[in-house]
């Protein structure tokens, strides 16, 4: 159960894992697999290339979960393959099982011919009724965090990175798309192979197959959707290319080659999935003017802070996602303006204050948590997130942003396709950035940052003139003083829509919901983001005018933040409880096995 740098050296132990990296490690990996959509299985073969670190060792240690291991082999000394003797041990509720292969010899290569389980966490099998176009069905995968191993028996532990490559059968007419080189002009044939040259660690895997149609919107991007979607997703993304063109610039060459992304169905439980060469993402941020284009930026980002740099073991997830989001406001601001990447980041930092008051223990407001015994997705709220990206706004305040950018640039060349943990981040902090220019931050305000919950006093957040406006206005509505249609809130920006309804108070009498619902037409909106705010304000105020569209809205879409809350706030009454029993009753088929989890977690909570 270690995880080790790619480079060989033992980062940290990872308690998520039943692997066994400072033994031997997967530094490849071969899929040949059908897909069954009568069955909902995967099936065929997943052969392993191995580097052995241990002279003594003679036992692969992988981790499964629910899956059918029908034979094991290993390549003998002549190159053919020999039975291996396998076990699985007892399953544990939160890690699955682990696949123990017994070796007579270090052999090179070991071969798994297995089944997937229809129940498979990471993978959702979709009837053609729950899909966009309403004729084929479709299957994707989401192995983040511990889900690849649901689908392919391996060392599912982001301390660990291979390349892979793939040969994947399907039904005719439909098409393969996996997080490695995808033809866009590939053959509805059945029969697709991909590769992955580089390096990535197992929550990168990812597939998915469906009726999908292919617009190529730059040189080295393209966009896939059900052909439905496909027009409105390429106008939305159109501006990918100039957006991978503002990050090199900033930190360097873009190392992937191309930048693909999949539109999903409404019931993918993210917005986004940082899937390389193929980013995984929700159709709610198709809004038709790019205002939610920001979820783009934030995949992007991942190609330098995630998937190129990774967090070692999931108690580091912020250098994956406080990095990310970091960068996910430079190419906001390079591309649309500061004005809109500070009101993005305001809007967090309130989410985050909330969440911090409400939801997060103290203990889990640290920047790097412990979640031994837990599930790592326990992990993902919006610490790492946020806060991060807050300490790293921090840093460059003090450093000045020329000295920031080429410390992030160096950052990123120095580790490119390594998994490392926090400690191995400050020491490269101190030695590049610290001590090169000494007495701008001391190293108790960084572990406070890192070590302490809360946001440090002194954290600064930027200004938004729009905003301070908007506070006006707000408070002007809420005491009566200020009619709905006097706010001109039709000319609003969805940043602007999102702060006005987070900042309302938790109820409003059913006048003013009456008179912004009039003006504004919320009751439905197309736009997920300001639906879900004010879906939750509804609940809060008891506006049932909004309760047949909210059922909607949760029943359409899968996406855990943005229907999960309202399930939440729904429990709180009786009366709330039986509603959202009843909706998710009609959802539960359309959601992801994730979304039905968070449910089903809130569901069964007592009131």
């Amino acid at each position: 159960m270690t995880a080790v740098a790619s480079q060989g050296a033992v980062a940290e132990a990872d308690p998520h894992s039943f692997a066994q990296p400072d033994k031997v490690t997967v530094n490849a990996l071969v899929l040949d697999l059908d897909v069954s959509f009568e069955k909902h299985e995967l099936s065929g073969s997943a052969e392993l290339m191995l580097d052995w670190h241990d002279p003594a060792a003679r036992e692969l240690v992988l981790d499964t979960r629910d899956l059918a291991i029908e034979k094991v082999e290993r390549e003998d000394e002549s190159g053919g393959w020999r039975e291996a003797k396998f076990t699985l041990d007892k399953p544990d509720a939160l890690l699955g099982a682990a696949l123990r292969i017994a070796l007579t010899r270090q052999s090179p290569k070991v071969r798994i011919v297995y089944k997937t389980s229809p129940d498979a966490f990471g993978l959702q099998w979709l009837d053609p009724a729950q899909t966009a176009g309403k004729k084929s069905p479709f299957m994707f995968s989401q192995s983040e965090s511990i889900n690849a191993r649901s689908w392919i028996p391996l060392q599912d532990t982001p301390g660990v990175r291979f390349t892979y490559a793939a040969h994947v059968r399907v039904p005719k007419a439909l098409r393969a798309a996996m997080s490695a080189g995808n033809d866009p002009r590939h053959a509805l044939d059945g029969d697709f192979r991909f590769d992955m040259p580089q390096r990535i660690p197992s929550y990168l895997l990812a597939l998915a197959v469906g009726d999908l149609d292919v617009r190529e919107v730059g040189p080295r991007t393209a966009v896939y959707a059900e052909p439905g979607t496909i027009e409105a997703a390429a106008k939305e993304f159109a501006d990918t290319e100039k957006m991978i063109d503002a990050t090199e610039k900033l930190y360097g060459a873009y190392r992937w080659g191309r930048y693909d992304i999949l539109v999903l169905p409404p019931s993918f439980p993210f917005g986004g999935m940082e899937n390389p060469r193929l980013t995984f993402a929700t159709p709610t941020v198709i809004v038709g003017d790019k205002s939610l284009i920001s979820l783009v930026a934030h995949e992007l980002a991942h190609s330098w802070s995630g998937n190129l740099v990774t967090n070692a073991t999931w108690r580091h997830v912020w250098l994956n996602e406080g990095f990310t989001t970091y960068v996910q406001g430079r190419i906001v601001e390079a591309l649309y303006g500061k004005a809109q990447a500070d009101e993005e980041f305001i809007i967090a930092a309130n989410e985050l204050r909330t969440e911090m008051q409400d939801e997060i223990k103290p203990e889990d407001q640290r920047l790097v948590p412990e979640l031994k015994g837990r599930d790592p997705d326990d992990g993902l709220s919006d610490i790492p997130y946020t806060k991060g990206s807050w300490f790293l706004q921090t840093l460059e305040a003090k450093f000045g942003r020329a000295t920031f950018d080429a410390f992030l640039r160096g950052y990123f060349e120095h580790f490119a396709f390594r998994s490392i943990s926090t400690d191995q981040f400050l020491d490269y902090l101190k030695a590049n950035l610290l001590d090169k220019h000494p007495g701008k931050i001391g190293m108790d305000q960084i572990n406070a940052w890192l070590h302490q919950p809360g946001i440090p006093a002194d954290a600064a957040l930027p200004v938004s003139a729009r905003f301070v406006e908007e506070d006006k206005a707000r408070a002007e509505f809420v005491d009566d003083r200020l009619d709905a249609r006097a706010l001109h809130a039709d000319k609003w920006t969805t940043q602007e829509w999102q702060y006005f309804l987070d900042r309302l108070p938790a109820k409003l009498p059913a006048a003013r919901m009456q008179a912004l619902d009039d003006a504004y037409h919320l009751t439905g909106s197309h736009n997920a983001e300001i639906a879900f705010r004010w879906y939750r304000l509804a609940i809060g105020s008891h506006y049932q005018p909004a309760y047949f569209a909210m059922r909607a809205h949760m029943l359409r879409i899968g996406r855990r933040i943005l229907v999960v809350p309202l399930y939440e706030q729904l429990a709180r009454t009786a009366e709330g409880r039986a509603f959202a029993e009843k909706v998710y009753a009609e959802a539960k088929p359309g959601y992801h096995p994730m979304t039905r989890a968070a449910v089903e977690k809130v569901l069964a909570k007592k009131p």
